[in-house]
């Protein structure tokens, strides 16, 4: 079997950063994204950057509907990656759905379990067919991109904060029961990223209250894709555990703006 790393949502933004930090490794890649011809597109230039490394994009979608989770499609492309005699060593769980505008009130049942759905019973489908294989081929591990809206809420997200919260959950529950077949489960907890939001809006940004970081940063796609890298490459004794990466922002009672 031809050894492989799984990053979903990675043709923007920080999962682009992951892909690239595995390929630079020498790691064999495989992505996912929604879209087929921005899938296409990621992977020419992935290969472009890359041409010694093997990248392959595969297009899937989340959801068939706000209710209802494509289980089959996750069968699909395992199925897919199995007649390639490709072995997804490595599951790094990158895509979610924000939830962004989510307001009580006034937002529909169906945006909340679209948001849930995607985030946690989307990715568990994910790591129950990445982690059979896992168990046949003698280990491997899986790391979640979780957020520090887990333990801290932000306006209007209610259901990207409780996801996130339950995947953390998740993440130490499928830790427990897979720590037997020497599968590794662990999760990196980002704050607020320099993404192609922060570059379209950049007044809203500047005086964002996560920006006003203890070490006076924010994080870019690459200090994620650092720690993502260290749960896979050199944390053999560790699972169940949380990497944050948000410039210390969690540990402050308010931002100290200058």
């Amino acid at each position: 079997m031809n050894k492989a790393v799984l990053v979903t949502g990675a043709c923007i933004n920080t999962g682009v950063a992951i892909v690239e930090k595995f390929a630079s490794e020498g790691c064999s890649v495989v992505f996912t994204g929604r879209n087929q011809s921005r899938v296409a597109e990621a992977e020419k230039k992935y290969k472009e950057k890359f041409p010694n490394i093997t990248v392959i994009g595969y297009a899937i979608d989340s959801l068939k509907d706000e209710t209802t989770v494509d289980e089959k499609a996750v069968y699909s492309m395992f199925d897919f990656l199995d007649s390639k005699d490709i072995f997804i060593e490595t599951l790094v769980l990158n895509a979610a759905d924000q939830g962004l505008d989510m307001e009580i009130f006034k937002s529909p049942l169906t945006d909340f379990m679209r948001v849930i759905n995607t985030n946690m019973t989307w990715n568990y489908c994910l790591c129950e067919n990445a982690a059979k294989r896992m168990k046949d081929q003698g280990g491997g591990n899986i790391v979640f991109v979780n957020s520090n809206t887990a333990y801290r809420a932000i306006p209007n997200r209610i259901a990207y904060s409780a996801s996130k919260s339950g995947q953390l959950g998740m993440m130490r529950a499928l830790a427990l029961d897979l720590g037997k077949y020497n599968i590794r489960v662990n999760a990196v907890l980002p704050g607020m990223i320099k993404t192609d939001r922060w570059d379209k809006n950049p007044e809203f940004y500047k005086n964002v209250p996560s920006r006003f970081t203890p070490i006076g940063d924010v994080a870019v796609g690459a200090d994620v894709a650092d720690a993502v890298w260290y749960f896979a490459s050199s944390a053999r004794n560790t699972t169940g555990a949380e990497l944050v990466v948000d410039g210390g922002n969690t540990i402050q009672l308010y931002p100290i703006v200058k």
